[in-house]
């Protein structure tokens, strides 16, 4: 019984790797096409050598998702947000996803002020980014300085939690060479908020084809996890059928010497 549940098991987590593995290549396309549009968003602050505002209240959004069975890949952003907070206590929190929440929360529940969850539920899209930057903006939130929290694709096999800054408009209005760009006033703070939707779009997709190329690692190692096993219990189950069966002729044979 063992052994037919384990090759059960086997069997789903070889497709649920066949499925991950096809998201994989679609989700680096859409991560590259976020990484394009968050860079050269954020890249601005660099070239007008924007200073992040020293404050003892950042803002900080985990990006993270719903969705288990890939790894440990929600743990390393917990732990980096656990970690930021922890040298700034009074810190407010925005959370994106379900499994980040549940482990942010055992320590700094009072410091989560907004969370938003099933997001990119099928593909992480644009909209739904500036659909949770709008929600954000809308939530009065002093944005003074912060960071969003995300999980960095590096590889189908590796990963590491990474930031991207975020400024108010403020701090970007204060940058020693933004005056090298012709702007006006209600044109900067639409930037601001457009390049903090293209920011948290660049780290939930970032966060998506990391997410999916763990899953895809996960569900090959339990594969050949339950491979192993398999190959143990046979073995283990034909040595116990060939004792009883030796059993038996033994039975046999003793009955059949002791009627001569």
């Amino acid at each position: 019984m063992r052994l037919k549940s384990i090759s059960n098991i086997a069997k789903i987590t070889k497709s649920m790797k066949m499925i991950a593995s096809t998201k994989v290549t679609k989700a680096q396309r859409s991560m590259e096409t976020a990484r394009a549009f968050g860079q050269s968003a954020t890249s601005l602050y660099t070239h007008a050598e924007a200073v992040e505002k020293e404050t003892t209240k950042p803002f900080v959004i985990a990006v993270s998702s719903d969705r288990g069975l890939c790894g440990g890949i929600h743990s390393s952003i917990a732990k980096a947000v656990k970690r930021y907070v922890a040298t700034k206590p009074d810190s407010e929190i925005a959370v994106i996803g379900q499994k980040a929440r549940a482990q942010i929360q055992r320590d700094y529940r009072k410091n989560i002020v907004i969370h938003f969850d099933q997001v990119t539920k099928v593909h992480p899209v644009w909209v739904e980014a500036s659909l949770i930057a709008d929600q954000i903006v809308a939530g009065g939130f002093e944005i003074d300085a912060g960071q969003i929290f995300y999980n960095k694709f590096k590889s189908v096999i590796s990963y590491e939690a990474a930031t991207i800054p975020v400024y108010s408009v403020e701090t970007l209005a204060a940058a020693p060479k933004l005056s090298a760009y012709e702007y006006d006033d209600h044109i900067l703070k639409n930037f601001q908020e457009f390049a903090l939707a293209n920011s948290i779009f660049w780290g939930v997709a970032e966060g998506y084809a990391a997410e999916q190329a763990a899953k895809r690692t996960a569900m090959e190692n339990a594969t050949k996890n339950a491979g192993e096993m398999i190959t143990k219990l046979t073995l283990t189950y034909n040595r116990s059928r060939q004792a009883a069966i030796t059993n038996e002729l033994i039975d046999i044979i003793t009955g059949a010497s002791s009627l001569n």
